[in-house]
Protein backbone atom coordinates (compact mmCIF):
# COMPACT_ATOMS: atom_id res chain seq x y z
CA UNK A 1 0.00 0.00 0.00
CA UNK A 2 1.50 3.45 -1.32
CA UNK A 3 1.19 6.58 1.62
CA UNK A 4 1.39 10.03 0.82
CA UNK A 5 2.78 13.11 2.38
CA UNK A 6 1.91 16.58 1.73
CA UNK A 7 4.14 19.59 2.77
CA UNK A 8 3.51 23.12 3.64
CA UNK A 9 5.43 24.92 6.30
CA UNK A 10 5.37 21.81 8.30
CA UNK A 11 4.80 18.75 6.78
CA UNK A 12 1.35 15.85 7.00
CA UNK A 13 1.89 12.22 6.53
CA UNK A 14 -1.17 10.85 5.49
CA UNK A 15 -0.94 7.30 5.74
CA UNK A 16 -3.68 4.65 4.21
CA UNK A 17 -2.37 1.82 5.87
CA UNK A 18 -4.66 -0.92 7.42
CA UNK A 19 -4.11 1.19 11.15
CA UNK A 20 -5.70 4.26 9.18
CA UNK A 21 -3.35 6.75 11.47
CA UNK A 22 -2.46 10.15 11.31
CA UNK A 23 1.52 10.76 11.43
CA UNK A 24 2.55 14.48 11.79
CA UNK A 25 5.71 15.68 11.26
CA UNK A 26 6.79 18.97 13.07
CA UNK A 27 10.48 19.47 12.42
CA UNK A 28 11.51 16.26 13.58
CA UNK A 29 9.47 15.37 15.85
CA UNK A 30 6.76 12.38 14.23
CA UNK A 31 3.29 12.66 15.91
CA UNK A 32 0.94 9.63 15.83
CA UNK A 33 -2.65 10.02 16.50
CA UNK A 34 -5.18 7.10 16.35
CA UNK A 35 -7.96 9.44 13.84
CA UNK A 36 -9.67 7.20 11.60
CA UNK A 37 -9.18 8.95 7.85
CA UNK A 38 -11.47 8.42 4.86
CA UNK A 39 -9.74 6.20 2.19
CA UNK A 40 -9.68 7.55 -1.46
CA UNK A 41 -7.59 6.75 -5.04
CA UNK A 42 -4.54 7.83 -5.19
CA UNK A 43 -5.38 11.22 -6.57
CA UNK A 44 -4.29 14.53 -4.20
CA UNK A 45 -6.37 17.87 -4.81
CA UNK A 46 -4.59 21.09 -3.56
CA UNK A 47 -5.30 24.05 -2.73
CA UNK A 48 -2.59 25.76 -0.91
CA UNK A 49 -0.15 27.68 -2.75
CA UNK A 50 3.16 26.55 -3.28
CA UNK A 51 2.51 23.26 -1.49
CA UNK A 52 4.96 20.66 -2.48
CA UNK A 53 3.78 17.10 -2.67
CA UNK A 54 6.04 13.77 -2.35
CA UNK A 55 4.82 10.22 -3.16
CA UNK A 56 6.63 7.40 -1.18
CA UNK A 57 6.45 3.74 -2.55
CA UNK A 58 6.83 0.85 -0.40
CA UNK A 59 10.72 0.98 -2.00
CA UNK A 60 11.54 4.45 0.06
CA UNK A 61 11.98 6.33 -3.02
CA UNK A 62 10.13 9.73 -3.35
CA UNK A 63 9.45 11.52 -5.71
CA UNK A 64 7.95 14.98 -5.26
CA UNK A 65 6.49 18.08 -7.74
CA UNK A 66 5.77 20.98 -6.89
CA UNK A 67 1.93 22.53 -7.86
CA UNK A 68 1.14 25.66 -8.07
CA UNK A 69 -2.63 26.83 -7.01
CA UNK A 70 -3.06 30.10 -8.59
CA UNK A 71 -5.62 28.25 -11.52
CA UNK A 72 -7.56 28.43 -8.14
CA UNK A 73 -7.07 31.16 -6.99
CA UNK A 74 -10.16 33.64 -7.85
CA UNK A 75 -8.24 37.04 -9.15
CA UNK A 76 -8.44 39.85 -6.94
CA UNK A 77 -11.25 42.72 -7.13
CA UNK A 78 -10.32 45.66 -8.82
CA UNK A 79 -9.44 48.16 -6.39
CA UNK A 80 -10.57 51.98 -6.43
CA UNK A 81 -13.23 53.44 -8.13
CA UNK A 82 -15.00 51.77 -11.45
CA UNK A 83 -14.03 54.18 -14.43
CA UNK A 84 -17.00 54.16 -16.43
CA UNK A 85 -19.70 55.52 -13.99
CA UNK A 86 -16.36 57.74 -12.51
CA UNK A 87 -16.10 59.02 -15.55
CA UNK A 88 -19.83 60.09 -16.20
CA UNK A 89 -20.95 60.99 -12.49
CA UNK A 90 -17.65 63.55 -12.61
CA UNK A 91 -19.01 64.66 -16.19
CA UNK A 92 -22.67 65.50 -15.09
CA UNK A 93 -21.53 67.51 -12.52
CA UNK A 94 -18.70 69.56 -14.46
CA UNK A 95 -21.58 70.03 -17.52
CA UNK A 96 -23.70 71.47 -15.17
CA UNK A 97 -20.93 74.10 -13.75
CA UNK A 98 -19.29 75.28 -17.58
CA UNK A 99 -21.63 73.95 -19.86
CA UNK A 100 -25.20 74.66 -18.95
CA UNK A 101 -25.70 78.61 -18.29
CA UNK A 102 -26.26 80.00 -14.84
CA UNK A 103 -29.91 81.72 -14.32
CA UNK A 104 -28.82 85.53 -13.40
CA UNK A 105 -30.81 85.04 -9.58
CA UNK A 106 -28.39 82.08 -8.96
CA UNK A 107 -24.94 83.21 -6.98
CA UNK A 108 -21.49 81.34 -9.04
CA UNK A 109 -21.07 79.75 -5.72
CA UNK A 110 -24.33 78.63 -5.59
CA UNK A 111 -24.39 76.69 -8.98
CA UNK A 112 -21.24 75.80 -8.21
CA UNK A 113 -22.74 73.81 -5.28
CA UNK A 114 -25.32 72.71 -7.09
CA UNK A 115 -23.03 70.77 -9.52
CA UNK A 116 -21.32 69.18 -7.45
CA UNK A 117 -24.38 67.91 -5.51
CA UNK A 118 -25.49 66.48 -9.09
CA UNK A 119 -22.99 64.57 -9.53
CA UNK A 120 -22.86 63.17 -5.95
CA UNK A 121 -26.44 62.23 -6.31
CA UNK A 122 -24.90 60.63 -9.81
CA UNK A 123 -22.51 58.49 -8.15
CA UNK A 124 -25.12 57.64 -5.70
CA UNK A 125 -26.90 56.22 -8.94
CA UNK A 126 -23.90 54.80 -10.47
CA UNK A 127 -21.84 53.45 -7.85
CA UNK A 128 -18.22 54.24 -8.79
CA UNK A 129 -17.22 53.84 -5.07
CA UNK A 130 -19.25 52.83 -1.76
CA UNK A 131 -21.94 55.14 -1.16
CA UNK A 132 -20.05 56.81 1.90
CA UNK A 133 -16.58 57.00 -0.21
CA UNK A 134 -18.26 58.59 -2.47
CA UNK A 135 -20.11 61.21 -0.60
CA UNK A 136 -16.89 62.12 0.99
CA UNK A 137 -15.44 62.74 -2.17
CA UNK A 138 -18.36 65.28 -2.67
CA UNK A 139 -17.42 66.74 0.61
CA UNK A 140 -14.34 67.15 0.04
CA UNK A 141 -14.22 68.58 -3.08
CA UNK A 142 -16.77 71.33 -1.90
CA UNK A 143 -14.41 72.12 0.49
CA UNK A 144 -11.48 72.01 -1.44
CA UNK A 145 -13.09 74.44 -4.54
CA UNK A 146 -13.97 76.41 -2.07
CA UNK A 147 -17.86 76.14 -2.26
CA UNK A 148 -18.28 75.34 1.49
CA UNK A 149 -16.48 76.50 4.56
CA UNK A 150 -15.60 73.52 7.13
CA UNK A 151 -17.81 74.18 9.29
CA UNK A 152 -21.04 74.50 6.61
CA UNK A 153 -19.92 71.18 4.88
CA UNK A 154 -19.77 69.39 8.23
CA UNK A 155 -22.88 71.15 9.89
CA UNK A 156 -25.18 68.17 9.52
CA UNK A 157 -23.19 65.72 11.32
CA UNK A 158 -24.81 67.60 14.45
CA UNK A 159 -27.98 67.04 13.00
CA UNK A 160 -30.45 65.52 15.95
CA UNK A 161 -31.75 63.38 13.51
CA UNK A 162 -29.22 62.07 11.70
CA UNK A 163 -28.04 60.85 15.37
CA UNK A 164 -31.24 59.17 16.08
CA UNK A 165 -31.10 57.29 12.85
CA UNK A 166 -27.90 56.20 14.11
CA UNK A 167 -29.05 55.41 17.41
CA UNK A 168 -31.75 53.20 15.61
CA UNK A 169 -29.89 50.66 13.82
CA UNK A 170 -28.16 49.96 17.18
CA UNK A 171 -32.18 49.04 18.70
CA UNK A 172 -32.10 46.88 15.75
CA UNK A 173 -29.23 45.20 16.40
CA UNK A 174 -30.73 44.53 19.92
CA UNK A 175 -33.71 42.91 18.90
CA UNK A 176 -31.61 40.22 16.52
CA UNK A 177 -29.05 39.86 19.32
CA UNK A 178 -31.46 38.66 22.12
CA UNK A 179 -33.78 37.15 20.02
CA UNK A 180 -37.13 39.22 20.59
CA UNK A 181 -38.25 39.32 17.46
CA UNK A 182 -38.05 36.21 16.64
CA UNK A 183 -40.15 35.12 19.58
CA UNK A 184 -42.53 37.86 18.83
CA UNK A 185 -42.98 36.66 15.02
CA UNK A 186 -42.83 32.86 15.90
CA UNK A 187 -46.02 33.40 18.66
CA UNK A 188 -48.02 34.66 15.96
CA UNK A 189 -47.18 31.79 14.17
CA UNK A 190 -48.67 29.42 16.61
CA UNK A 191 -51.89 31.71 17.00
CA UNK A 192 -53.14 32.09 13.60
CA UNK A 193 -50.31 29.58 11.39
CA UNK A 194 -53.33 26.78 10.45
CA UNK A 195 -53.48 28.30 6.96
CA UNK A 196 -51.01 29.99 4.89
CA UNK A 197 -53.05 32.68 4.34
CA UNK A 198 -53.18 32.86 8.39
CA UNK A 199 -49.46 32.74 8.21
CA UNK A 200 -48.79 35.50 6.40
CA UNK A 201 -51.26 37.69 8.37
CA UNK A 202 -49.31 36.53 11.36
CA UNK A 203 -45.86 37.50 10.41
CA UNK A 204 -47.19 40.74 8.80
CA UNK A 205 -49.28 41.95 12.08
CA UNK A 206 -45.93 40.99 13.84
CA UNK A 207 -43.65 42.61 11.38
CA UNK A 208 -46.03 46.09 12.30
CA UNK A 209 -45.85 45.42 16.15
CA UNK A 210 -41.91 45.32 16.25
CA UNK A 211 -41.77 47.97 13.63
CA UNK A 212 -41.70 51.17 15.72
CA UNK A 213 -38.89 49.33 18.07
CA UNK A 214 -37.10 47.95 15.32
CA UNK A 215 -36.06 50.77 12.99
CA UNK A 216 -35.00 48.93 9.95
CA UNK A 217 -36.74 47.09 7.10
CA UNK A 218 -33.79 45.03 6.01
CA UNK A 219 -32.74 44.34 9.70
CA UNK A 220 -36.42 43.09 10.50
CA UNK A 221 -36.26 40.65 6.74
CA UNK A 222 -32.65 39.55 7.33
CA UNK A 223 -32.61 39.24 10.66
CA UNK A 224 -36.09 37.82 11.62
CA UNK A 225 -39.10 37.52 9.05
CA UNK A 226 -36.89 35.97 6.20
CA UNK A 227 -35.39 32.94 8.74
CA UNK A 228 -38.57 31.93 10.14
CA UNK A 229 -40.29 31.91 5.90
CA UNK A 230 -37.33 29.71 5.48
CA UNK A 231 -37.35 27.25 8.14
CA UNK A 232 -41.65 27.20 7.34
CA UNK A 233 -41.60 26.37 3.92
CA UNK A 234 -38.35 23.93 3.95
CA UNK A 235 -40.60 22.02 6.26
CA UNK A 236 -42.90 22.04 3.87
CA UNK A 237 -41.13 20.81 1.60
CA UNK A 238 -41.11 24.02 -0.70
CA UNK A 239 -37.19 24.67 -2.03
CA UNK A 240 -35.20 27.70 -3.00
CA UNK A 241 -34.65 27.72 -6.82
CA UNK A 242 -36.81 24.47 -7.44
CA UNK A 243 -40.35 24.09 -8.99
CA UNK A 244 -41.49 22.88 -5.85
CA UNK A 245 -40.98 27.06 -4.52
CA UNK A 246 -44.12 27.97 -5.59
CA UNK A 247 -45.78 25.31 -2.78
CA UNK A 248 -45.33 28.02 0.21
CA UNK A 249 -42.26 29.66 0.34
CA UNK A 250 -42.64 32.11 -3.10
CA UNK A 251 -45.91 33.46 -1.60
CA UNK A 252 -44.85 34.00 1.89
CA UNK A 253 -42.11 35.96 0.77
CA UNK A 254 -43.84 38.07 -1.77
CA UNK A 255 -46.65 38.82 0.90
CA UNK A 256 -44.00 39.85 3.53
CA UNK A 257 -42.01 42.20 1.25
CA UNK A 258 -45.01 43.55 -0.17
CA UNK A 259 -46.10 44.58 3.48
CA UNK A 260 -43.05 45.55 4.51
CA UNK A 261 -43.20 49.45 3.35
CA UNK A 262 -46.96 49.62 4.57
CA UNK A 263 -45.27 48.69 8.18
CA UNK A 264 -42.52 51.04 7.76
CA UNK A 265 -45.19 53.98 6.70
CA UNK A 266 -47.29 53.41 9.86
CA UNK A 267 -44.35 54.30 12.26
CA UNK A 268 -41.77 57.34 12.31
CA UNK A 269 -39.46 55.45 14.00
CA UNK A 270 -40.16 52.11 11.64
CA UNK A 271 -37.67 53.13 8.80
CA UNK A 272 -34.40 55.37 8.68
CA UNK A 273 -35.64 57.31 5.62
CA UNK A 274 -38.86 58.42 8.03
CA UNK A 275 -36.89 60.54 10.06
CA UNK A 276 -34.51 62.25 7.53
CA UNK A 277 -37.98 63.08 5.73
CA UNK A 278 -39.21 65.39 8.52
CA UNK A 279 -35.48 66.75 9.07
CA UNK A 280 -35.69 67.77 5.09
CA UNK A 281 -39.20 69.13 5.10
CA UNK A 282 -38.05 71.50 8.25
CA UNK A 283 -35.13 72.69 6.43
CA UNK A 284 -37.96 74.24 3.86
CA UNK A 285 -40.23 75.44 7.21
CA UNK A 286 -42.52 72.33 7.17
CA UNK A 287 -42.91 72.12 10.91
CA UNK A 288 -44.46 69.03 12.68
CA UNK A 289 -45.65 69.31 15.98
CA UNK A 290 -45.49 65.82 17.72
CA UNK A 291 -43.72 64.32 14.88
CA UNK A 292 -43.99 60.70 16.37
CA UNK A 293 -47.94 61.22 17.09
CA UNK A 294 -48.70 63.29 13.88
CA UNK A 295 -47.12 60.72 11.41
CA UNK A 296 -49.08 57.91 12.86
CA UNK A 297 -52.56 59.54 12.94
CA UNK A 298 -51.97 60.51 9.59
CA UNK A 299 -50.81 56.95 8.27
CA UNK A 300 -52.73 55.00 10.80
CA UNK A 301 -56.06 54.27 8.54
CA UNK A 302 -54.57 53.85 4.98
CA UNK A 303 -51.68 51.72 6.33
CA UNK A 304 -53.53 49.71 8.63
CA UNK A 305 -56.28 48.91 5.45
CA UNK A 306 -53.16 48.23 3.17
CA UNK A 307 -51.46 45.78 5.59
CA UNK A 308 -55.15 43.98 5.67
CA UNK A 309 -55.79 44.03 1.74
CA UNK A 310 -52.16 43.13 0.68
CA UNK A 311 -51.94 39.11 2.27
CA UNK A 312 -55.51 38.50 0.82
CA UNK A 313 -54.68 40.26 -2.63
CA UNK A 314 -51.60 38.21 -3.13
CA UNK A 315 -53.45 35.12 -2.01
CA UNK A 316 -55.45 35.59 -5.41
CA UNK A 317 -52.62 37.26 -7.40
CA UNK A 318 -50.22 35.09 -6.48
CA UNK A 319 -51.68 32.09 -4.97
CA UNK A 320 -49.63 29.40 -3.22
CA UNK A 321 -50.21 26.02 -4.05
CA UNK A 322 -50.22 24.97 -0.27
CA UNK A 323 -53.27 26.25 1.14
CA UNK A 324 -53.54 24.90 4.32
CA UNK A 325 -50.42 25.00 7.17
CA UNK A 326 -51.53 22.96 9.87
CA UNK A 327 -48.13 22.06 11.27
CA UNK A 328 -47.02 25.03 11.17
CA UNK A 329 -48.17 26.00 14.76
CA UNK A 330 -46.76 22.47 15.96
CA UNK A 331 -43.71 23.66 14.74
CA UNK A 332 -43.66 27.44 15.98
CA UNK A 333 -44.57 25.63 19.73
CA UNK A 334 -41.81 23.34 19.30
CA UNK A 335 -39.30 26.52 18.80
CA UNK A 336 -40.86 28.45 21.44
CA UNK A 337 -39.88 25.37 23.57
CA UNK A 338 -35.94 25.33 22.10
CA UNK A 339 -36.00 28.83 22.82
CA UNK A 340 -36.76 28.83 26.30
CA UNK A 341 -38.42 30.91 28.75
CA UNK A 342 -38.00 34.60 28.12
CA UNK A 343 -34.46 35.90 28.99
CA UNK A 344 -33.44 38.77 31.06
CA UNK A 345 -32.18 40.59 28.55
CA UNK A 346 -35.08 39.99 26.08
CA UNK A 347 -37.15 41.70 29.36
CA UNK A 348 -34.62 44.58 29.14
CA UNK A 349 -34.88 45.19 25.70
CA UNK A 350 -38.99 45.35 25.68
CA UNK A 351 -38.84 47.43 28.76
CA UNK A 352 -36.36 49.95 26.93
CA UNK A 353 -38.16 50.01 23.84
CA UNK A 354 -41.65 50.54 25.74
CA UNK A 355 -40.37 53.57 27.44
CA UNK A 356 -38.39 54.99 24.53
CA UNK A 357 -41.34 54.58 22.84
CA UNK A 358 -43.10 56.51 25.34
CA UNK A 359 -40.87 59.06 25.22
CA UNK A 360 -41.34 59.36 22.01
CA UNK A 361 -45.07 59.80 21.94
CA UNK A 362 -45.01 62.16 25.20
CA UNK A 363 -41.50 63.88 24.67
CA UNK A 364 -42.93 66.89 23.33
CA UNK A 365 -44.88 67.84 26.14
CA UNK A 366 -42.13 66.25 29.08
CA UNK A 367 -39.36 68.73 27.08
CA UNK A 368 -37.35 65.36 26.24
CA UNK A 369 -36.36 65.35 22.74
CA UNK A 370 -36.89 62.22 20.25
CA UNK A 371 -32.93 62.10 19.76
CA UNK A 372 -32.30 62.21 23.76
CA UNK A 373 -35.23 60.11 24.61
CA UNK A 374 -33.40 56.96 21.72
CA UNK A 375 -29.97 58.22 23.74
CA UNK A 376 -31.63 57.10 27.19
CA UNK A 377 -32.65 53.71 25.77
CA UNK A 378 -29.69 53.11 24.00
CA UNK A 379 -27.31 53.95 27.19
CA UNK A 380 -29.91 51.39 29.34
CA UNK A 381 -28.52 48.88 26.99
CA UNK A 382 -25.35 49.51 27.03
CA UNK A 383 -24.89 49.80 31.20
CA UNK A 384 -27.11 46.24 31.69
CA UNK A 385 -25.26 44.52 28.92
CA UNK A 386 -27.91 44.19 26.73
CA UNK A 387 -25.74 45.32 24.06
CA UNK A 388 -22.03 46.16 24.32
CA UNK A 389 -19.71 48.68 22.57
CA UNK A 390 -18.55 46.50 20.28
CA UNK A 391 -22.08 45.64 18.91
CA UNK A 392 -22.56 48.95 18.16
CA UNK A 393 -18.51 49.83 16.32
CA UNK A 394 -19.58 46.89 14.42
CA UNK A 395 -23.15 47.69 13.38
CA UNK A 396 -21.31 49.37 9.67
CA UNK A 397 -24.52 50.26 8.42
CA UNK A 398 -24.82 52.78 11.43
CA UNK A 399 -21.57 54.50 10.71
CA UNK A 400 -21.90 54.48 7.11
CA UNK A 401 -25.02 56.30 7.05
CA UNK A 402 -24.31 58.95 9.38
CA UNK A 403 -21.19 59.58 6.78
CA UNK A 404 -23.38 59.72 3.55
CA UNK A 405 -26.50 61.11 5.66
CA UNK A 406 -25.19 63.68 7.05
CA UNK A 407 -22.72 64.81 3.49
CA UNK A 408 -26.25 65.18 2.02
CA UNK A 409 -28.18 66.53 4.28
CA UNK A 410 -25.92 69.61 4.50
CA UNK A 411 -25.41 69.72 0.67
CA UNK A 412 -29.14 69.83 0.81
CA UNK A 413 -29.20 72.44 3.92
CA UNK A 414 -27.06 74.93 2.20
CA UNK A 415 -28.67 74.79 -1.55
CA UNK A 416 -31.98 75.65 0.38
CA UNK A 417 -29.83 78.77 1.99
CA UNK A 418 -28.51 79.47 -0.92
CA UNK A 419 -31.62 79.98 -2.88
CA UNK A 420 -31.08 77.28 -5.44
CA UNK A 421 -34.22 75.03 -4.58
CA UNK A 422 -36.09 78.49 -4.20
CA UNK A 423 -35.07 79.29 -7.79
CA UNK A 424 -36.56 75.63 -8.83
CA UNK A 425 -39.41 76.00 -7.31
CA UNK A 426 -40.39 79.13 -8.93
CA UNK A 427 -39.49 77.67 -12.37
CA UNK A 428 -41.70 74.46 -11.63
CA UNK A 429 -44.47 77.15 -10.62
CA UNK A 430 -44.51 78.63 -13.49
CA UNK A 431 -44.97 75.36 -15.56
CA UNK A 432 -47.86 74.34 -13.59
CA UNK A 433 -49.43 77.25 -13.82
CA UNK A 434 -49.13 77.35 -17.40
CA UNK A 435 -51.26 74.54 -18.27
CA UNK A 436 -53.67 75.95 -15.35
CA UNK A 437 -53.37 72.88 -12.61
CA UNK A 438 -55.15 73.22 -9.54
CA UNK A 439 -52.81 72.26 -6.44
CA UNK A 440 -54.46 68.57 -6.44
CA UNK A 441 -54.02 67.53 -9.82
CA UNK A 442 -50.69 68.91 -8.78
CA UNK A 443 -50.30 67.12 -5.86
CA UNK A 444 -51.34 64.04 -8.26
CA UNK A 445 -48.63 64.35 -10.96
CA UNK A 446 -46.04 65.26 -8.80
CA UNK A 447 -46.72 62.06 -6.38
CA UNK A 448 -46.59 59.89 -9.22
CA UNK A 449 -43.62 61.20 -10.43
CA UNK A 450 -41.83 61.42 -7.39
CA UNK A 451 -42.69 57.30 -7.15
CA UNK A 452 -42.01 56.43 -10.24
CA UNK A 453 -38.59 58.01 -10.73
CA UNK A 454 -37.58 54.87 -8.13
CA UNK A 455 -37.24 52.74 -10.74
CA UNK A 456 -33.92 54.47 -10.90
CA UNK A 457 -32.63 54.20 -7.76
CA UNK A 458 -31.36 51.14 -5.49
CA UNK A 459 -31.95 52.93 -2.18
CA UNK A 460 -34.60 54.41 -0.68
CA UNK A 461 -32.46 56.53 1.33
CA UNK A 462 -30.58 58.02 -1.91
CA UNK A 463 -33.55 58.75 -3.28
CA UNK A 464 -35.02 60.83 -0.36
CA UNK A 465 -31.21 62.53 -0.26
CA UNK A 466 -31.80 63.33 -3.95
CA UNK A 467 -35.14 64.25 -4.63
CA UNK A 468 -37.74 64.95 -1.73
CA UNK A 469 -36.65 68.30 -0.95
CA UNK A 470 -37.07 69.11 -5.17
CA UNK A 471 -40.56 67.66 -4.99
CA UNK A 472 -41.38 69.31 -1.53
CA UNK A 473 -40.33 72.39 -3.01
CA UNK A 474 -42.66 72.05 -6.51
CA UNK A 475 -45.34 70.78 -4.18
CA UNK A 476 -45.24 73.82 -1.96
CA UNK A 477 -44.69 76.17 -5.08
CA UNK A 478 -48.09 74.62 -6.76
CA UNK A 479 -50.10 75.53 -3.10
CA UNK A 480 -50.02 71.94 -1.76
CA UNK A 481 -50.89 71.98 1.97
CA UNK A 482 -46.91 71.85 3.65
CA UNK A 483 -47.64 68.93 6.45
CA UNK A 484 -49.89 67.29 3.30
CA UNK A 485 -47.39 67.28 0.80
CA UNK A 486 -44.38 66.62 3.14
CA UNK A 487 -46.33 63.41 4.91
CA UNK A 488 -47.46 62.16 1.35
CA UNK A 489 -43.85 61.79 -0.09
CA UNK A 490 -42.81 60.48 2.89
CA UNK A 491 -44.95 57.51 2.97
CA UNK A 492 -44.48 57.17 -0.90
CA UNK A 493 -40.71 57.06 -0.21
CA UNK A 494 -41.69 53.57 2.07
CA UNK A 495 -44.52 52.84 -0.91
CA UNK A 496 -41.83 52.00 -3.36
CA UNK A 497 -39.23 50.01 -1.78
CA UNK A 498 -40.98 47.19 -2.69
CA UNK A 499 -41.10 48.21 -6.56
CA UNK A 500 -38.55 46.08 -7.88
CA UNK A 501 -35.74 43.59 -6.56
CA UNK A 502 -33.03 46.21 -6.11
CA UNK A 503 -35.51 48.83 -4.77
CA UNK A 504 -34.86 48.61 -1.21
CA UNK A 505 -32.50 47.08 1.05
CA UNK A 506 -35.32 44.56 1.84
CA UNK A 507 -35.63 43.74 -1.70
CA UNK A 508 -32.55 42.39 -1.83
CA UNK A 509 -32.85 40.39 1.16
CA UNK A 510 -36.10 38.54 0.21
CA UNK A 511 -34.98 38.07 -3.77
CA UNK A 512 -32.39 36.81 -2.59
CA UNK A 513 -33.49 33.82 -1.39
CA UNK A 514 -34.49 32.05 -3.85
CA UNK A 515 -38.02 31.93 -3.98
CA UNK A 516 -38.98 35.15 -5.97
CA UNK A 517 -38.52 34.74 -10.35
CA UNK A 518 -37.49 38.28 -10.99
CA UNK A 519 -40.34 38.56 -13.49
CA UNK A 520 -42.95 38.43 -10.86
CA UNK A 521 -41.40 40.45 -8.84
CA UNK A 522 -41.79 43.28 -11.48
CA UNK A 523 -44.75 42.31 -12.21
CA UNK A 524 -46.52 41.82 -8.29
CA UNK A 525 -44.13 45.01 -7.70
CA UNK A 526 -45.80 47.17 -10.15
CA UNK A 527 -49.43 45.94 -9.45
CA UNK A 528 -49.58 46.32 -5.89
CA UNK A 529 -47.86 49.60 -6.45
CA UNK A 530 -51.34 50.60 -8.25
CA UNK A 531 -53.82 48.88 -5.14
CA UNK A 532 -51.85 50.90 -3.06
CA UNK A 533 -52.45 54.07 -5.00
CA UNK A 534 -55.63 53.00 -5.09
CA UNK A 535 -55.69 52.74 -1.29
CA UNK A 536 -53.86 55.45 -0.01
CA UNK A 537 -55.62 57.56 -2.44
CA UNK A 538 -59.24 57.15 -1.48
CA UNK A 539 -58.03 56.42 2.10
CA UNK A 540 -55.74 58.50 2.34
CA UNK A 541 -57.42 61.65 1.21
CA UNK A 542 -60.87 61.06 3.51
CA UNK A 543 -58.42 60.53 6.60
CA UNK A 544 -56.87 63.82 5.77
CA UNK A 545 -59.75 65.55 5.32
CA UNK A 546 -60.92 64.47 8.76
CA UNK A 547 -57.73 65.09 10.48
CA UNK A 548 -57.40 68.81 8.81
CA UNK A 549 -54.65 68.49 6.42
CA UNK A 550 -56.01 70.12 3.73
Amino acid sequence: MESFALSTSSSFLLSTSSSSSLFIHKGSTLVRRSTPILRSPPSIALHRPNCTAWITSPNKKTSHFRVHASQTTPPPPPQGAKIAPFILSVAIGLAVRFLVPKPVQVTPQAWQLLAIFLSTIAGLVLSPLPVGAWAFLGLTTSIVSGTLTFPAAFSAFTSEVIWLIVISFFFARGFVKTGLGDRIATYFVKWLGKSTLGLSYGLTISEALIAPAMPSTTARAGGVFLPIIKSLSLSAGSLPGHVSKSKLGSYLLMSQFQSAGNSSALFLTAAAQNLLCLKLAEELGVIISSPWVSWFKAASLPALVSLLATPLVLYKLFPPETKDTPDAPAMATKKLESMGPVTKNEFIMVGTMLLAVTLWVCGEALGIPSVVAAMIGLSILLLLGVLDWDDCLSEKSAWDTLAWFAVLVGMAGQLTNSGIVSWMSSCVAKTLQSYSLSWPAAFGVLQAAYFCIHYLFASQTGHVGALYSAFLAMNLAAGVPGILAALALAYNTNLFGALTHYSSGQAAVYYGAGYLDLPDVFKVGFIMALVNAVIWTLVGLFWWKFLGLY
